[in-house]
């Protein structure tokens, strides 16, 4: 297992591209795996009948979720990632890869407060992500959690709160207090964002700034990988952005990113055997916060948030990247 600082010395950051307040940044690996893909998607395991995510026993269990897994392959489920139906709407609460001919339990967390009734037995994937704002509390959350306990749980009061807090400002009405309904809500500017943005040619990753100021960012270990999630993080960004300061803010340059990346690289760090296979890595520090999952000799995904109200600092464009002689831009 090599460290997150050898990953990121891997990465290239590509040319900017923006859309009102939302700015993003491509990201690629110097090298591109070669290597077809060799595990499914949650959202390609239920499609296919593969994969079934229930509750736990027929009575429930708000934090947790039953997963079978009876195909061939391992399947990847990524933090943030929403399931729909069941008692209640939930969350990932960090990224697991399910072995194959497997059932196991996984943490979640609950994103519609006012519903405890089964829609339909089975849990789907939405085509969203949780919004980055409440994604970077909860793997803060998680982190502390199984630093101190063991257990990867999130502050579910507080995730509830979040929600209700936010669907106040952009006035979007849930009865059970549903974060799907804001998407819901919110459909037509949501899309217009995803329609402003595409996915360029060997990227597995995408750093986001809202007005100006750099939030956070998803890699994964494919590209492939990355484009199936494009759309998904952009709607997660977006509603962020419709909650944020219409004006640009500051323009930011890839020197910002580059020193997001070296605080990823130098945040205190430790790892637990995964609740699948390989091992789960935590880190944070002051402006940051983030995970990463280690598995079948690689790195499968890794997030970073900035601490809240934190602006990563400045840093030397070329330090722990590349050379400029090295380096290549989109």
């Amino acid at each position: 297992m090599w460290t997150l600082e050898e990953e990121i010395s891997r990465v290239e950051i590509g040319k900017s591209a923006k859309h009102r307040n939302l700015t993003l940044f491509p990201l690629a690996r110097k090298i591109i795996p070669a290597r077809q893909l060799d595990y499914l998607l949650l959202e390609d395991g239920i499609a296919q009948g593969k994969v079934r995510v229930t509750e736990l026993t027929a009575g429930g269990s708000v934090p947790e979720l039953r997963l079978e897994n009876t195909g061939d392959l391992p399947v990847l489920l990524v933090d943030g990632e929403e399931l729909l139906g069941a008692k209640q709407n939930r969350v990932l609460n960090l990224t697991i890869l399910v072995p194959p001919k497997h059932t196991t339990v996984i943490p979640v967390s609950c994103v519609e407060a006012g519903r405890w009734s089964r829609a339909v037995s089975d849990l789907r994937t939405a085509d969203h992500v949780m919004y980055s704002g409440l994604r970077a509390k909860s793997v803060l959350q998680v982190t502390q959690s199984m630093r101190l306990r063991g257990s990867p749980l999130s502050n579910q009061a507080e995730v509830w709160e979040d929600i209700a807090d936010k669907a106040t400002r952009l006035h979007a009405k849930s009865p059970t207090g549903a974060m799907f309904a804001m998407y819901e809500s919110h459909a037509n500017s949501i899309e217009e964002f995803t329609r402003a943005f595409s996915w360029s040619e060997g990227q597995c990753g995408v750093a986001f700034a809202i007005s100006g100021r750099l939030l956070g960012l998803d890699m994964f270990d494919h590209p492939e990988v990355m484009r199936r999630f494009f759309q998904k993080l952009i709607r997660s960004y977006a509603l962020d952005a419709l909650d944020s300061p219409p004006e640009p803010g500051e323009t930011l340059s890839p020197e910002f990113v580059t020193g997001f990346l070296n605080q990823m690289a130098t945040a205190q760090s430790f790892s637990n055997n995964a609740l699948g296979l390989g091992k789960d890595v935590r880190f944070n520090g002051p402006k940051i916060s983030g995970a990463a999952l280690w598995a079948q000799d690689r790195y499968i995904h890794i997030c970073a948030f900035a601490g809240a109200g934190e602006k990563p600092e400045r840093s030397s464009f070329w330090t722990r990247i590349s050379r400029p002689s090295r380096r290549r831009i989109f």
